[in-house]
């Protein structure tokens, strides 16, 4: 009568390999979401980084695109680990949680930082950048971003629309007779900045200053959010991981 040979997981050890596949996958979600957030920073909301002095908003995205990367990677790899049995696997993908904790946490320490002194940045230089930057010669980016803030927020000026009379596009002559861009009008045709008038420019209490420092801020909330609350589900990844390898540390590599 032939003896059965083969070696059978502990049911504690079942138990933790699908938990903590459970996790891999809503990781690897997961990793996807904070790479888009990163992404959506950096492609749809690049122009107004242009207006910004410090990089530390592009920073906290760059990272988040790096965290999330990496998550995504590190799931497949937690998936390998976990049914492989491999304890060298293990190791190294508890090494990668603990990389990718350590990218998040920072994205959202710098995020944190960067809202404490947004509001002071942008009324030391966001005046200063759209009045001597717009239309000026290699400052297309600075151009479309003014443009753009100001249509966008249905602002004028940084912190009014008298601020364009200390414009050097303006003062200059190159504006054409235009006391603001035409981006300022509420109906933008060609040549409307021309009319500064409430029924035609729009007229916002403390101008796209406020505007920005809603939307930046707003924003900042989220990237902290997004990296310091993925940081935290980690730890779970993190304390099962170590839980699988004590189960197998009897085992061979």
């Amino acid at each position: 009568m032939g003896v059965n040979t083969e070696k059978k997981d502990p049911c504690g050890t079942v138990c933790l390999k699908y938990l903590l596949f459970m996790f891999n996958f809503t990781f690897w979600l997961a990793g996807g979401g904070v790479l888009a957030v990163g992404l959506w920073t950096l492609v749809k909301k690049s122009d107004y980084i242009s207006l910004l002095s410090s990089r530390i908003y592009a920073i906290s995205a760059y990272i988040l695109c790096l965290a999330g990367v990496i998550v995504m990677i590190t799931g497949v790899l937690g998936c390998c680990a976990t049914f492989k049995e491999r304890r060298r696997l293990l190791r190294v993908y508890f090494v990668l949680l603990l990389c990718i904790f350590l990218l998040e946490i920072l994205a959202g320490v710098l995020a944190y930082i960067y809202y404490q002194q947004l509001s002071d940045e942008l009324k030391n230089n966001l005046k200063n950048t759209m009045v001597n930057k717009y239309k000026q010669p290699d400052q297309d980016h600075i151009t479309q971003a003014v443009d753009k803030l100001q249509q966008e927020f249905k602002c004028c000026g940084s912190n009014n629309s008298t601020d364009w009379n200390e414009s050097v596009w303006v003062r200059a002559g190159e504006s054409e007779m235009r006391e603001v861009p035409d981006s300022c009008c509420k109906t933008q045709t060609d040549g409307c900045g021309r009319r500064v008038h409430p029924s035609n420019i729009y007229k916002v209490e403390g101008g796209c200053i406020v505007k920005l420092e809603n939307f930046i801020m707003d924003h900042l909330k989220l990237i902290g959010a997004v990296g310091v609350g993925v940081a935290c589900v980690q730890i779970v990844g993190m304390v099962f991981t170590c839980c699988l390898y004590r189960s197998l540390k009897a085992e061979p590599y």
